[in-house]
């Protein structure tokens, strides 16, 4: 199995009473979270993209938090005998701190007006907000030029389709996926077989106990 990285522009976790909910709200205080206690994500986005050193605190806890999710995911899909797995990180590159396990990368694109307007209407903010946002993240153009995979997204929903079929396609390919099943395969049989002799001995040592006395 491989991992496939997913990441675009803006337009992209914390549940209630998780460690890195703790950590937001110590750090960054009541006024970021809603009455319910769910994150306010447009109150907290006001402070990240509008402070660099905020935005750098933000990622420092929830980027370990992320990663430790999504580690655990990966062993569980490798064990149930996918293939490949996507992973959705649309900071992928901004943080780096993912890069070094991504086999592939598909960055997704579409056209800057598009982009701008699209954030405008999904999150009711205004042109010049919503320009300060993308400015914040890595230039689509460079997130491009890094990936192995384009979809380009500026039209309909039936072209952004075949675009990802394709794609798919092509990494269902490659053999990755069975060089990763042999060593986990090696690893458990190791685990067993040690697990064997290790009741093995425990069974002679009782026996011997016994003799003993």
């Amino acid at each position: 199995m491989f991992i496939v990285g997913l990441t675009g522009g803006i337009a992209t976790v914390v549940e209630p009473g998780k460690r890195a909910w703790h950590k937001i709200k110590k750090e960054f205080g009541e006024d970021v979270f809603t009455k319910d206690g769910h994150l306010n994500r447009e109150a907290l986005g006001e402070l990240i993209f509008q402070d660099v050193e905020k935005r750098r605190k933000l990622n420092e806890i929830t980027h370990p938090e992320i990663s430790r999710e999504m580690f655990w995911a990966a062993v569980r899909c490798i064990f149930q005998g996918h293939q490949f797995i996507v992973m959705d990180l649309p900071l992928l590159f901004e943080s780096g701190s993912m890069l070094e396990y991504i086999h592939k990368i598909i960055v997704v694109t579409c056209e800057e007006d598009l982009q701008l307007q699209r954030l405008m209407d999904r999150n009711s903010m205004s042109e010049s907000r919503a320009k300060q946002r993308i400015s914040a993240q890595m230039p689509l153009e460079s997130k491009c030029e890094k990936g192995h995979f384009v979809v380009e997204n500026s039209g309909t929903v039936e072209d952004t389709r075949q675009q990802v079929l394709k794609i798919i396609s092509v990494l269902q390919s490659y053999n990755t996926h069975w060089k990763m099943r042999a060593i986990v395969g090696l690893c458990c049989t190791g685990i067993v077989s040690l697990l064997i002799w290790l009741g093995t001995k425990l069974v002679q040592w009782q026996q011997l106990s016994i003799t003993r006395r």
